[in-house]
Parts: structure tokens; sequence; C-alpha cells
């Protein structure tokens, strides 16, 4: 075999069975067989080991401050002042607790959160559950589309419809980046993060907002109107993203944890040291966002024009208003800052659909195709709208796509409480009564906020559709029934008892020893407990010569 056969006979999918990973294409190596950069944590009690965990919070908190919430927190601050200010400090603190749980599944089992919904729920389920996960990283996509087309017709007066084409080029970027590994991956978002932060600091030095009200607005809960609770939802689905789950739970197998009790208990520490670090600053950026957008709006002495964009704020509103009242560099500023936060959500929301792909369905995608396929399905959409309701449409759609994520997050986050509640999957790793209390608590106010929401927005769109009384109570039956379905699907899954053990394996296990030693069919079952190499050398699937491969 040559090497330029290998390349030509490079395989487009590849499944995983258990731990090992395999090609569906005969002859080809399996992954084992593949060089990986996997960082190996030493088995020490030094806080040394914690700059070893850095990497994956940072991948993580750029789902937080995507283009996203930057158009949710514009149009919060725009319209309530620092009244929603509050929403993000919750959200915050629950993202923090959400995914230390989902880096906690990850560490102690070696399987990440769309394995453990394949290995646990029926067909019929798992196939729904994946078919919603697809869906919110589509819903991911659409922010970070639109968003990277308003920040190139902010620096090069580029059309908007013309850079949601131009957006799917940066799957060629993301394929470079690939090749240098993980680890530079992780050092460059949190570049990114940390550049996001500067332009907003700045901008924040620009508007100068009231600091009083700043924090009234944090520690005073306030929601008046219909309105305001939409926007509080979105700004809810925007902070907290399903797929988010998904990722935390795969990125830090990218470690190979010491498998003792110590070990294991240090990684989930580290872990949870670092998310609250790389969460605390998107949550200073979201605040920043607020303030600006507040004290630009609030202003007393705004011209007609800009009182009429503050009215409808959107993202491509935002960088005339910003160079208006606060001059240009405060415009470019801006822009920058959202390019930025367009092309590293990208990554990591190619990532999650690349863990979602291969934990439901068993199965792995050549990750251009996998990058092609989901920025076509977020490109047509957001393609559509800004063609026909120009910018001001295409803002709108970035609000309802996070509405949509908002509504899906109970179908990742009810099975992630469930696992790492339960002793048969976490051991004596499994979440304290406090933890399980609160995250409920939270997971409840999730579904209970969504479900008021669904439930006014549609009575108030029936009661004012101008439809006769025939068609609304047809269309009040049949809307009424759909929100009976997703309470239902939810309280399923609730109140589903999990069936499948995976315990974790210490090093002091006789099957962890056989794993190590075995390379048979009779190790696969094994294997998936484990850190898993598969995991940091799935993003970039790298060819060895023909004599390394035999």
């Amino acid at each position: 075999m040559s090497g330029a056969g290998q390349c030509s006979s490079q395989p487009q999918f590849m499944t995983s069975v258990g731990g090992s990973n395999r090609s569906n294409g005969p002859g080809t190596p399996l992954i084992e067989s593949i060089d990986v950069d996997q960082i190996v944590i030493p088995e020490k009690n030094s806080w040394k080991n914690l700059f070893s965990y850095i990497g994956p919070g940072f991948l993580v908190s750029i789902a937080y401050i995507d283009p996203g919430n930057f158009e949710t927190d514009l149009q919060a601050g725009a319209q309530y002042k620092y009244e929603l200010l509050w929403i993000i400090l919750v959200a915050s603190c629950a993202a923090l607790i959400i995914q230390s749980l989902a880096a906690r599944l990850g560490v102690v089992t070696g399987k990440h959160l769309a394995e453990h919904c394949r290995a646990e729920y029926p067909k019929v389920t798992n196939f729904v559950l994946w078919i919603l996960a697809e869906l919110a990283v589509v819903a991911c996509d659409i922010p970070e589309v639109i968003g990277t087309a308003f920040a190139l017709n902010m620096l090069f007066r580029i059309p908007v419809w013309c850079g949601v084409l131009i957006t799917g080029l940066s799957t060629l970027m993301l394929l470079l980046l690939q090749q240098y590994g993980v680890r530079k991956l992780e050092f460059l978002i949190a570049f990114l993060v940390f550049l996001i932060a500067t332009c907003f600091l700045v901008e924040l030095g620009y508007s100068k907002p009231n600091a009083s009200e700043v924090v009234r607005g944090l520690f005073v809960p306030e929601l008046k109107g219909n309105g305001a609770t939409g926007l509080a939802i979105s700004l809810l689905g925007a902070m907290v993203m399903p797929h988010n789950l998904f990722l935390h739970s795969a990125l830090v197998l990218s470690r190979k944890v010491p498998r003792s009790v110590h070990g294991i208990k240090e990684a989930c520490r580290f872990y949870t040291i670092e998310s609250a670090f790389a969460l605390t600053v998107a949550f200073l950026i979201n605040i920043s966002i607020i303030s600006v957008s507040g004290a630009v709006c609030g202003s007393g002495n705004l011209n007609p024009e800009d009182q009429a964009n503050c009215s409808d704020l959107d993202l491509n509103k935002a960088s005339f208003l910003l160079k208006n009242v606060l001059g240009t560099w405060s415009s470019k500023l801006f822009a920058v800052a959202l390019l930025a936060s367009g092309q590293s959500s990208t990554i990591t929301g190619t990532y999650a659909g690349q863990y979602v792909m291969q934990g439901f369905l068993d199965l792995r995608m050549t990750p251009w195709i996998r990058n092609l396929l989901t920025r076509s399905l977020a490109i047509l959409p957001s393609l559509i709208v800004s063609v026909i309701g120009g910018s001001s449409a295409a803002g709108q759609l970035i609000i309802i796509a996070s509405m949509i994520l908002s509504f899906e997050l109970p179908f990742a986050l009810v099975p992630l409480l469930k696992f790492t509640s339960s002793k048969t999957k976490m051991g004596q790793h499994t979440n304290s009564v406090f933890t399980s209390v609160l995250t409920w608590i939270i997971g409840s106010f999730i579904v209970v906020i969504n479900t008021y929401f669904l439930i006014t927005s549609f009575v108030k769109l029936l009661l004012h559709s101008g439809l006769s009384t025939v068609s609304q109570v047809f269309s009040g039956i049949f809307g009424f029934l759909g929100m009976l379905i997703y309470i239902a699907a939810i309280l399923y899954l609730v109140f589903r008892k999990n069936r499948k053990s995976t315990q974790p394996l210490l090093e002091s296990d006789p099957e962890l020893s056989v794993a190590h030693g075995s390379t048979g069919a009779g190790a696969e079952g094994s294997l998936g407990h484990l850190p898993r190499e598969d995991i940091s050398s799935m993003q970039l699937p790298q060819q060895r010569a023909a004599t390394d491969l035999d």
C-alpha cells in the first residue's frame, strides 16, 4: 500500500464500538494506531496540575458569548436598560453548576453525554434525542452565521446576504486550525475570549454606565410584561445551550486522568475551577454588553435616528449607534469582537456536532463534511431571511434561534441530571443531595418559564390572529396538544429509571488491568470506561505512512 493510495482511500464515515473506533472501509487502521495529542495528567497532589486541565472551559465559554448572546444582550439593554442583568447572573451561576456536572460525567465514566444516551435509552427515544441535539447545533450555528455576516458588513461594507455566503468559507479555516491539535486550539480560543473581553471593557469605558443602577439590576429581579418574559427566555437560551453539555462532557476526555479515587476527584475539582474562571470572563462580557447598550440607549440626548435604532436594536444597528454616539473606534471594536465571537463559536459548534453524531449514532463523519453540512443548514434560513427581510429580520432570527435552544435545553439537561445522580453510573462520585436538589430546581425553573411563555404567546397569537372561531378552536386544540407532548416527553425522561450500569473503573480493578494489557475484541467493553484517545483525535484524523499501518 502506498502513501498516496492511503490518502485517496481516506474514509468519510467512521464508526466506533465501545472504546474502539474503526472506519467501515476495508483494511483501514484502528483509531488507536493513530498518533494523538492526548494530555497525560501525572498522579501527584499539586496545584501545577491545574494548568494541564485549562482549555475545555474556554471552548465551552465561547457558547456564552456568541453572536446570539450579543443580540439578546443588546436588545435587553436597549429595551429594559439594566433591569434584566439579574437573568445573566442567575444563568451564569446555573451554567457553572450544569457545566461542572457535564465535565464530571465525562471524567468519572470515560464516556460523554451522547454516548450515555445511546446506551441508556431505547432506539426511538435515542433517535428523537439525536434529532433534537442536531437541531440545537443548527440553531446555535444560525447566530454565528448572521453575526459573522454583520461583522463583515461593519468592517468591509459587505452586504449581509453576501456575508452569509462568505461564512461558509470558515470551514476551510477550521480545517487549517485542526492540524495543529486540540491543545493549540484551546489556546487560540482563550486568546479570542480575552480579545472579546478587552473590546467590551473599552466600550464600557466609553459609555460610562451608572454603577449603582447596574448593581441594582444585578441583584433586584424584575420582569415587567410579556415582552420581558420572552427576552428573558432568549437570554437564558443564549446562555445555557444544550449542545454545550454534550461538548463539555466530551472535551474533558482529551485528558488522560489517573484512574484513582484521588485522581478523579482532583480532575473534577480542577475542571470546576477552570470552568468557573472561563465562565466568569464570559459573565463580565455579557454584563458589559448590556451595560453599554443600556447606557447608550438610556441617554437623554439621542437624536431621533438613534432613538429609532434603540427601539429595534440588532447587531447591525448597534454598530451605527455606537459609531454615532461613542465614535468610530467604538464601532470598529464592536465589529472585531463580533467577528472573533462568530468564528470561535463556529469551531466549538462543529466539535459539538461531531460528538453528538458519534455518540448517538456510533458514527463519525469527516470534519469538513460535517462542518459543511451543519453550516449549509444554518446558511439556508439565514440567507432567505436576510435577502427578504434585511438585517432587521436576520436579527429577529437570532432571537428565535436562542428561544429554540432554551426550549430544547431540558432534553439534554434532564438526562445529564439523571446520569450524574445515579450511583449505578457514577459510583461514589454521584451528586450530593444538595447538588441534586439545586440542579433539579434549576431544571424545573427552565421548564416552567418555557411552558409559561409558550402558552401565553400562543393564546395571544390566537386572539389576535383574525381567524374564524372554528379555526381558532382547531388551532387551539393542535397547539395545546403539542404543548402536552412537550411536557410529557420531559416527564418521561424525568421519571424513567436508569437501567444501564457504567460504574467507573479504578486502577485497583482487575478489569482495568485487562483493558490496559489487551488489544483484542474482548477489551472493547472496558475501554469505553477509560479516557479516550479517539476524542483528542476526532477533530484531526491524521494519516500515516503505509509502513506504519501495515
